[in-house]
């Protein structure tokens, strides 16, 4: 499998920022990508029970709202909001710690839809100090890159285990390192400081690499 990892890396944007949410100080992290299909197609990838496991992961529970959803080896939560073609919003939850997730839809160029991604938690300063918005953000590309490939696949057979596969090939581990650098300029661009940024960032790409 062979991809442009270098027009990956470009499709996406990043940002990072810093809000109050339920009265604390939160962090947010925002990826936003285009894809070429409309906002009722993209919405119905996302939130669909059938079609979430052919680009992420398998996911049981009740997808509506109010309902619980698990995505098998990941995080679980609650489904807040959901209006189908335009926003979704959910709770995530992994290792006992809750955060928010907003995916919204909206016009781009004819025949594309751009998805924004926003991600809020409450983050220990020791954890940001160490990791920075790639913690969360590289798999966040990961997987709008996943669903990026299911789209444009369109009627040809898609092989998500070949792209799972390539996720450890040199090329694979070269697209995480490229996201975490992105997301440590991001970091820079919202004021922290540049060379803890930049040690976050490979520290957030060894994660993800396994130190390769």
């Amino acid at each position: 499998m062979d991809l442009d990892i270098l027009h990956h890396l470009g499709a996406s944007a990043r940002a990072v920022t810093r809000r109050e949410h339920e009265g604390r100080p939160a962090r947010v992290v925002v990826a936003t990508r285009a894809y070429n299909t409309d906002a009722e197609d993209l919405f119905d990838a996302l939130t669909t029970a059938e079609r979430i496991p052919r680009w992420f992961l398998p996911i049981s529970g009740e997808l509506r709202v109010g309902g619980r959803y698990q995505l098998q080896g990941n995080a679980g939560g609650e489904v807040l909001a959901c209006e189908p073609p335009r926003r979704l919003k959910i709770t995530w939850e992994m290792h006992g710690e809750a955060s928010w997730v907003t995916v919204t839809l909206s016009p781009a160029a004819p025949g594309w839809t751009t998805l924004t991604l926003e991600h809020v938690a409450f983050v220990p300063e020791e954890f940001w100090s160490q990791y920075g918005p790639g913690a969360v953000g590289v798999g966040w590309e990961l997987g709008l890159l996943g669903l990026a490939l299911y789209l444009g696949a369109k009627d040809a057979p898609f092989d998500k285990e070949a792209v799972v596969a390539w996720t450890m090939s040199p090329s694979g581990l070269d697209f995480a390192r490229g996201a975490a650098k992105a997301w440590g300029e991001a970091a820079i661009a919202a004021g922290d400081d540049a060379e803890a940024a930049q040690a976050a960032a490979k520290r957030t790409a060894a994660f993800y690499t396994g130190g390769q």
